[in-house]
């Protein structure tokens, strides 16, 4: 993973209608510890780890480095969202030389069905917009994984191709910001 790019970091929080997308604290270290445990949350990422592995690993203050935002209803975190450089390695690029932004996103479960993803993660889409101009963003889920193809779609990512990674299918969605010109 490479840094996103020239950004400051880390940004001012971002806040909408019910969110506020900020920098990790280590009051957010248990729920990180619950996304990476949750058999739910990680049906398709790998599988959960186990706990007390967590519980060793885990920093005081997790989360801390660009390009990762926790998000927080209500005071407290539901979930992470993540613009990182997609690993030239991996299959799957929009770009001739690779390097990619790609959004990632991981909410506990209490806080699917409500709309939470997709209103964090266009606000996350709209900074890293201001942030990067024109710079295409992309994402890759398992073709199976029926919720975040609901909201690649939502968001308004188009396919541009699948593959085969991990033993599953993988569909791979651009997101291009819309420049105005003047």
């Amino acid at each position: 993973m490479t840094e996103l790019g020239p950004v400051a970091w880390p940004p001012a929080p971002i806040k909408t209608q019910r969110l506020v997308l900020r920098e990790s604290e280590a009051r957010d270290r248990e729920a990180f510890i619950e996304l990476f445990a949750s058999p739910e949350v990680r049906t398709y990422l790998g599988g959960p780890r186990p706990r007390d592995e967590l519980e060793r690993e885990v920093p005081e203050r997790p989360g801390r480095r660009p390009g990762l935002f926790v998000i927080e209803l209500d005071g407290a975190m539901i979930g992470t969202i993540t613009l990182d450089r997609r690993d030239a390695e991996r299959p799957g690029h929009v770009r001739p030389d690779a390097g990619e932004a790609e959004l990632g996103y991981m909410f506990l479960p209490k806080a699917w069905g409500c709309g939470y993803a997709v209103e964090a993660c266009a606000a996350a889409l709209g900074w890293f917009a201001d942030a990067l101009p024109g710079e295409p963003v992309v994402l890759c889920t398992q073709t199976a994984n029926d919720r975040s193809m609901r909201l690649a779609a939502k968001l308004g990512f188009t396919e541009v191709q699948r593959f085969e990674e991990w033993d599953a299918e993988q569909w791979l969605g651009v997101w291009s910001p819309v420049i105005v010109s003047s």
